[in-house]
């Protein structure tokens, strides 16, 4: 006989013991990690006041202590997601429904790759996505969406019912790389000397250095949040995160924080926020105070590479979007989410439109392989 399972949802990260959840999160991936989502929390960055009210579902074990988590969020609108789902809201809204609230599983502002059921005891997955569509049934919200679902827990929400959507990103695969020469040296020569062409103007006159650690101090965030204030007001109007989040995650994080700076004359105009996984680069934030040409690719990109070497990294993952990435190395590669909807004739149609786009972007993909930069047969 099968014991029942009890799921209780948890009022924060904060509250959860920070031991407990990591044993459930692994080390692998600094997103999911207790400190990274609890300093959202506390920074006033993800609270209800902003929409991202947390709500972690968990489940306990034997030993009364979480075995399965499910980080979670009751989301007001769909800002911060980058999985964008405004034109169901828009659809559910016209039928007469309120399409917020709904349930987020996801790590706020953050589109990166990762594990959304974080389990001690794999064998709950089941339980932890049914306790997701209970608290949504519950309390009668329209939706539950989880957003960048790693490839290998994909088709535990696919068992479940959930509906499948696709998306991609570009990142950049190390191939046993012993220097940045080495990926050059796989390029076709016009991709070479593009690309030497553009770091050599990048850094013309500039010093660029890499934090991490002790190395990273206040004068150093002071400068970052200068340059995320300036690119969050132009591409989302307001910034997401605050400056307080960047002084705890210093303090907590340094370790796995590698902060990019271009300096002029010992000065910061630019820099690159990047945190380090177990065999990944992620790369985060960027900004800057002055206009360089081919600075961006510099630092969010060929930096990135240098670095995934050195540390020998498998991965650079450069955040979403951007076709600009494929001629600097970075191929496209899929990115999940799983989508649960109760309302069945709303169910109907969301299915048709991600049937479509399933395939849209799968074309997508295969067409912009054929451009990527490498010598054929490298």
């Amino acid at each position: 006989m099968v014991e029942p399972v009890t799921a209780r949802t948890a009022e924060g990260v904060c509250s959860i013991d920070r031991d407990a959840w990591d044993a459930c999160a692994g080390d692998d991936n600094p997103f999911v990690s207790h400190d990274f989502l609890s300093i959202l929390e506390e920074s006033g960055s993800a609270t209800a006041r902003t929409g991202w009210q947390p709500i972690p579902i968990v489940i306990d074990g034997n030993d009364a202590r979480p075995a399965a988590i499910l980080p979670a969020y009751a989301k007001s609108h769909s800002q911060g997601e980058y999985v964008f789902d405004h034109a169901w809201a828009d659809a559910w809204q016209r039928a007469g429904g309120d399409y917020y609230p709904k349930l987020q599983i996801a790590v706020p502002f953050s589109p990166v790759p990762g594990p959304r059921l974080l389990l001690r005891d794999p064998g709950l997955a089941p339980a932890l996505i049914a306790a997701a569509e209970a608290l949504v049934e519950q309390h009668g919200l329209s939706s539950a969406h989880a957003t960048f679902v790693a490839p290998e827990q994909v088709p535990l929400f696919e068992a479940a019912g959930w509906l499948i959507r696709t998306d991609r990103q570009f990142h950049w695969a190390n191939r046993g790389y012993g220097s940045f020469e080495d990926f050059l040296g796989a390029l076709a020569s016009r991709k070479r000397k593009a690309i030497r062409k553009e770091r050599a103007a990048a850094v013309a006159g500039l010093e660029i250095v890499h934090l991490t650690g002790a190395a990273i101090e206040e004068r150093h965030w002071d400068a970052f949040w200068r340059f995320y204030q300036d690119t969050g007001s132009r591409k989302w109007g307001r910034p997401y995160l605050t400056r307080h989040f960047f002084s705890l995650l210093g303090r907590r994080m340094a370790d796995r924080v590698l902060l990019m700076l271009a300096l002029r004359d010992g000065e910061p105009i630019a820099g690159a926020l990047n945190l380090i996984g177990a065999d990944t680069l992620y790369g985060r934030y960027w900004g800057c105070t002055e206009e360089v040409p081919f600075l961006h690719f510099e630092l969010c990109y060929y930096q990135a590479i240098d670095a995934a070497i050195e540390r020998g990294l498998a991965r650079v993952e450069a955040g979403a979007q951007g076709e600009h990435k494929l001629a600097r190395g970075y191929e496209p590669v899929p990115t999940y989410s799983a989508h649960f909807i109760p309302h069945a004739g709303f169910r109907r149609a969301v299915a048709d439109y991600l049937d479509q786009e399933r395939r849209a972007v799968a074309a997508n993909i295969e067409g912009l392989e054929e451009y990527t930069p490498f010598r054929k047969g490298a």
